[in-house]
């Protein structure tokens, strides 16, 4: 395993960018630590896959440096970098055993037989492939070649890192959740450098120990899954985790009072001192399942408008309209529903105030 720096990353499908709008991946400069499970979430065209390309030498960036264990390796070519690559679809030799597809990465760099043997016994053991690899490829279901595709990955006690990208994207959702668990238990067992990237939240959080949030481009926070729910850095962040994401209100400060189209919510006289000083487009934001959602009136309380109730079975997300905005909360069966008013609490030390879409600090 290696320890991987981006130094300075950046990178433009154009030949000569004149700014930052003309750059598919705005600059980056971050280092993966040997050993860790990292991933990179974020939509689709928000740079993850040119990221993953640039630091398994597909791509070579237009400014900075890819740097192994301190070497530089910006311009050497996948095969020189000692990566291993798993992609979304299993790229399998159909008409080869379960065996020799394990087998072709280790017989490819002339290990000797009894290595080859003793290293594909043990990865098929961690994959639970054991009974079938006798079996030819072409025969196994999807989440069988997906297991043998990771496990080519695996097999290499070499590799610098391996790079997933998007494994599971065509796996059926049961299965989707037996596989992540199969990468966490791999990742304690061996200590591997893992890069994992996806689009899905809950994957990114139920397999990283850091999850690399990219948005437009950019690299907007890395964090813990807790410290991306609680104190996201970004407005994206706030709504893209979450289900549902954070709720956001345009609003002016009063002193200790944010006002929204009028109404007032009271905040900790630290938020309130933070933002006095901020500048741009003032956001409050509480997540759903913060938001108090009240049959009658009390202190501080806001009023408003039931709009929408969906029962998911252990929970219910009620959708309100206040003052003029959209805002969704997550109440507990046991809590009573509001027919058509209700009053919204905001705790103070759950509000989060973003400037120009940055959480202020």
């Amino acid at each position: 395993m290696a320890r991987i720096e981006l130094n300075n990353i950046a990178h433009s499908y154009l030949h000569n960018p004149k700014s930052e709008a003309d750059y598919a991946l705005k600059r980056i400069h971050y280092e993966w630590e040997d050993g860790g499970a990292y991933a990179l979430l974020g939509p689709s065209g928000c740079g993850k896959t040119t990221l993953l390309n640039i630091i398994s030498g597909l791509l070579i960036p237009s400014e900075g440096k890819v740097l192994f264990d301190g070497r530089e390796m910006t311009q050497l070519p996948p095969e020189k970098r000692n990566i291993a690559q798993v992609f979304q679809f299993p790229v399998l030799y159909d008409t080869m055993s379960v065996f020799d597809n394990l087998a072709f990465p280790l017989r490819n760099r002339r290990v000797p037989a009894k290595e080859v043997t003793r290293r594909v016994q043990e990865v098929a053991e961690i994959l639970e492939l054991t009974p079938f690899l006798k079996y030819k490829a072409a025969g196994m279901t999807a989440d069988a070649k997906q297991k043998i595709s990771l496990g080519r990955g695996l097999v290499r006690s070499d590799v610098a890192a391996i790079l997933f990208d998007e494994p599971l994207t065509v796996i059926d959702p049961h299965l989707k959740w037996l596989l992540r668990r199969k990468l966490k238990e791999i990742h304690d067992q061996l200590k591997l450098t893992l890069i994992y990237v996806t689009h899905d939240q809950v994957e990114a959080m139920t397999f990283a120990e850091k999850v690399m949030v990219m948005y437009e481009g950019e690299l907007v926070q890395i964090g813990t899954p807790q410290e991306l729910f609680e104190t996201p850095q970004h407005k994206f962040v706030g709504y893209f985790i979450g289900s549902p994401g954070m709720n956001f209100l345009n609003c002016t400060l009063d002193g200790n009072v944010a006002r929204v189209d009028g109404a007032g919510i009271r905040l900790a006289d630290e938020t309130a001192a933070l933002g006095a000083k901020a500048k741009g487009k003032l956001e409050l934001g509480i997540r759903p399942m913060y938001l108090e959602v009240q049959t009658r009136k009390t202190e501080g309380a806001v009023p408003a408008q039931v709009r929408l109730v969906e029962d998911q079975g252990a929970y219910k997300i009620i959708t309100l309209e206040m003052a003029g905005a959209i805002l969704r909360a997550k109440l507990g069966e046991d809590k009573p529903v509001p027919e058509k008013e209700a009053w919204l609490g905001f705790p103070r030390e759950k509000i989060r105030l973003f400037a120009d879409e940055r959480l202020i600090r």
